[in-house]
């Protein structure tokens, strides 16, 4: 199991302290062989690196530009300055940065870029309330699939994350059965796309929480989970990691 937690545009320097409780929680025996990355404000990289390493907790980042060597874009930051402060996974393709016009060509251009450097890529695909409604989920998560995708040839440092953008935030998660069918046509499409991605990794991100989690994690399919708000608490982060193992 995997656990991305990503703290979004929150954190400040103080705020470092809360990951004690986890650290401490990855020095156990039963829950060693777990990974969890910490994807903070880009502020917050380089006190994050110092804080885990000595630990087994992992550094990520939230987003990355489409160019990966320096140049003059203003306010964005390279898979190359992610690399040099130490980050080891990058999130692209969130539904945040998605409703912000984040296109499927800018996303491609962007795992491209981190693979370069050699980061993991949390690739996030999901559909929108209208569509759900339209019934064209699948249709969606195909296309964001294989345009994120595009002449890619090497998958084993890619993850991607089933996050249905109606559900980033608002409380609410897929039916189960709708979780079940939507991360079964996830494993087909990637399949379909190329068969080395047989064993890709798929998590499930939008609105985890401790009172949900043991109903996402009945899809024996789902490997991970991509959480925001809840991993700004150490508690109920925590209470998660248990309550989706247990």
């Amino acid at each position: 199991m995997i656990y991305i937690a990503n703290w979004k545009m929150h954190g400040n320097p103080r705020d470092i302290a809360s990951l004690n409780p986890v650290i401490k929680l990855s020095k156990q025996k039963k829950y060693r062989n777990l990974k969890i990355v910490y994807c903070p404000p880009y502020t917050l990289l380089d006190l994050m690196k110092n804080k885990i390493k000595n630990s087994k907790l992992k550094l990520g980042a939230q987003n990355c530009h489409t160019n990966s060597d320096y140049g003059a874009f203003t306010g964005s930051i390279n898979s190359k300055m992610l690399k040099f402060i130490g980050a080891k996974f990058v999130i692209v393709g969130h539904s945040e940065n998605r409703n912000l016009d984040d296109s499927d060509l800018a996303i491609n251009k962007k795992i491209k870029s981190a693979l370069k450097e050699n980061l993991k890529v949390i690739l996030c695909i999901g559909e929108t309330l209208n569509e759900r409604r339209k019934k064209i989920t699948k249709k969606v998560l195909k296309k964001q699939i294989e345009n994120g995708l595009f002449k890619i040839r090497k998958f084993n440092n890619i993850l991607f994350a089933y996050e249905p953008r109606w559900s980033i935030g608002t409380g609410l998660i897929p039916k189960e059965k709708d979780l079940a069918n939507n991360i079964k046509d996830i494993k087909k499409i990637l399949i379909s796309s190329n068969k080395k991605l047989k064993n890709a990794k798929i998590l499930y991100g939008g609105s985890v929480n401790p009172s949900n989690v043991k109903e996402i994690m009945k899809i024996k399919d789902i490997k991970g989970l991509l959480i925001g708000g809840a991993s700004l608490n150490s508690k109920k982060f925590i209470d998660i990691i248990k309550k989706s193992i247990n």
